[in-house]
């Protein structure tokens, strides 16, 4: 026995909700992790030797900069030959900055999908999409979290204090956020939870009003029978000639001649 094929159907044209989330997160993890890949605060070191109390060292993964806690001057482009031939900086640099280039190639393999004006959005498209948002942020979690790991074996000074910075906080945001929307977004490639991720359903669970076009309306317009008579086009009728009227009127004629004639005298018509 052949296996009946389900049709489904889209109920709505507007954008599916989960490219919707992917298209609104995935630009904000990429903003996230271009912040954190760009700024050198990666970790502050403090007591290390050579400065005072006051000051600190704020190292990221393309530049050290001395900063200091009563000045708002910053003195970067400092020499720390250990500490960037370390193997894990090299690997953070370049996978922080393939990250940021694969989720723009993602968006712009997403968005031909997303388009909202078809019947059905392109679902394979988008989702590949998806999958390549989803690897830029799993490219950009793995220095994050292996730099957070031995955060205080890189090189660090003795007897230093060695805090997190706010770019590994951006780093972890961002690369959530990449990707929890590629994986949103990618779940689209196959339809699952009874269609509703593609917001459809099946045919026979549709009303049937739902896929068919309404009948044009029929107005009724009253017809008007116009009956044929003997009457002239004055605006009275023949009945109306023999009633009486307030003057005198001139008698039909009999004898062969003219009688018009009232009370036996004559008037103007029989002249």
């Amino acid at each position: 026995m052949p296996k009946q094929t389900v049709e489904w159907v889209r109920t709505s044209l507007r954008t599916p909700g989960i490219f919707i989330f992917g298209m609104v997160f995935s630009p904000c993890g990429w903003i996230l992790n271009l912040t954190s890949t760009v700024a050198p605060n990666w970790r502050t070191v403090r007591n290390a030797s050579g400065l005072s109390t006051d000051q600190f060292y704020q190292q990221g993964i393309w530049d050290i900069c001395l900063a200091s806690d009563t000045s708002r001057a910053v003195v970067c482009k400092q020499r720390d030959d250990g500490y960037f031939n370390n193997q894990l900086i090299t690997i953070a640099q370049g996978l922080m900055v393939a990250s940021l280039i694969v989720t723009l190639i993602g968006l712009a393999v997403a968005v031909p999908g997303v388009r909202c004006w078809r019947d059905r959005p392109r679902w394979t498209v988008a989702g590949l999409g998806g999958l390549l948002i989803f690897l830029s942020g799993v490219m950009t979690l793995i220095p994050i979290s292996w730099y957070t790991h031995i955060l205080k074996d890189i090189n660090a000074p003795p007897n230093s204090v060695i805090r997190v910075d706010f770019c590994i906080i951006l780093g972890y945001i961002g690369g959530i956020f990449e990707v929890v929307a590629g994986f949103v977004m990618f779940i689209g490639i196959c339809r699952c939870c009874g269609g509703k991720n593609r917001g459809e359903k099946r045919v026979e669970e549709v009303p049937q009003f739902m896929h068919t076009r309404n009948p044009p309306r029929r107005v009724t317009v009253p017809s008007v029978i116009r009956t044929t008579s003997s009457a002239s086009s004055v605006p009275y009728s023949k009945n109306s000639m023999d009633e009486e009227v307030d003057f005198p009127r001139a008698l039909p004629r009999s004898g062969g001649r003219s009688a018009n004639s009232y009370a036996s005298k004559p008037y103007d018509a029989d002249l």
